[in-house]
């Protein structure tokens, strides 16, 4: 089996020994995570005095092991793992805080943005030994949080099969986790399928970045013409003010978390910026938020790519579209869907070239 292990630096052999053997737990489907495994995750994090996170799948196998520092982890890619509109990515993420808080700003924008089925936070007394357990998951809404933080409890009660809890959403803490996480998702598909578009379509987000505002508006209604044009279904639209352009993110880091998450909520499966986006910042938008990231150029390429009729001019438009994909196809390759392909994998299409 292979052990992927986030962050190791630091730690001595027989540390990462411990984290390594984290893989020789399995948690039953039904279960948020077994207590042996549980028992295990806060005996490491409280030797090497770090967060340590597991990454679990549906089927209960670890997928990831990460190690982060004394006030979080960041959770890496995992090829493999993805959340389409009205879906959750399918893993579950539970994690150890050392100084007792409940979960982070930081702990509930990654159960949002990555839409994981789950996000846990497991405290970890003096002694050393688990102590509360602060749950929180998706909530399939339009409008307001885009997740529910539950109340916590003692984490040994997890493990007392006789328990009564008063709180019905905690309910499925104790009896059948998956089939909970399924109907969670299954809300989240119908809410999706209100959003009309036809077969193939894109679900979109405009995002305008204005350090003039006086044009702004002009210039997103425009951008929503030609999305008509291109057969993309709008759901909506976010003007953001700024003096300067971010060189990296273009809108802030903090803007594009927001963004995206908004987008997430409404079902959109493709983020249009009405600006041209350089390589670099189309490279980091597209390795923050996991869907598809165009700017108004390629927008524009993929109607020429759509009208063109002669084989010459579709020689042309395809031409045109590789020039511009070119620069930007130095990145990870995780990363190749959600950069290149234009509208729906119309165009060159999403190979590496």
């Amino acid at each position: 089996m292979k052990k992927n292990i986030e962050n190791t630096a630091g730690l001595k052999a027989s540390q990462i020994r411990a984290l390594e053997n984290l893989y020789l737990h399995r948690t039953p489907p039904q279960e948020l995570v077994s207590e042996v495994q549980l028992d295990a995750l806060v005996s490491v994090s409280h030797e090497i005095r770090r967060q340590v996170a597991l990454l679990i799948n549906r089927d209960g196998k670890i997928v990831h092991v990460i190690a982060g520092d004394a006030q979080g982890i960041v959770i890496p890619e995992t090829p493999g793992y993805s959340a389409r509109p009205g879906q959750l990515k399918g893993l579950r993420c539970i994690h150890t805080h050392l100084g007792g808080e409940p979960l982070s700003g930081d702990d509930l924008t990654d159960l949002a943005l990555l839409r994981l089925d789950f996000m846990a936070a497991i405290t970890i007394n003096e002694d050393g030994e688990p102590d509360k357990i602060y749950p929180a998951h998706i909530l399939p809404s339009e409008d307001g949080e885009p997740y529910e933080i539950m109340t916590p409890l003692p984490v040994r009660s997890l493990f007392m099969p006789a328990v009564s809890v008063d709180d019905l959403s905690l309910n499925f803490l104790f009896k059948d986790f998956t089939g909970t996480i399924i109907a969670i998702e299954s809300e989240l598909a119908r809410n999706n399928a209100l959003y009309k578009a036809g077969a193939g379509d894109e679900k979109a987000l405009l995002i305008h970045v204005a350090t003039d505002t006086k044009d702004s508006r002009a210039s997103l209604d425009e951008l929503e013409e030609l999305c008509k044009t291109s057969s993309i279904l709008v759901i909506g639209t976010a003007i953001q003010k700024r003096k300067v352009v971010d060189p990296k993110f273009v809108v802030g880091r903090g803007k594009l978390a927001e963004l995206a998450i908004l987008a997430i909520q409404k079902y959109a499966s493709i983020m249009i910026f009405d600006t041209e986006l350089t390589p670099a910042q189309i490279r980091s938008i597209t390795d923050f938020v996991e869907m598809k990231v165009i700017d108004r150029t390629q927008l524009i390429l993929d109607i020429f790519a759509r009208r063109a009729k002669s084989r010459e001019g579709k020689l042309q438009v395809e031409l045109a579209q590789l020039k511009y994909l070119l620069p930007r196809l130095i990145t990870r390759n995780t990363a190749m869907s959600r950069l290149t392909g234009g509208i729906g994998g119309r165009g060159p299409g999403e190979t590496k070239l």
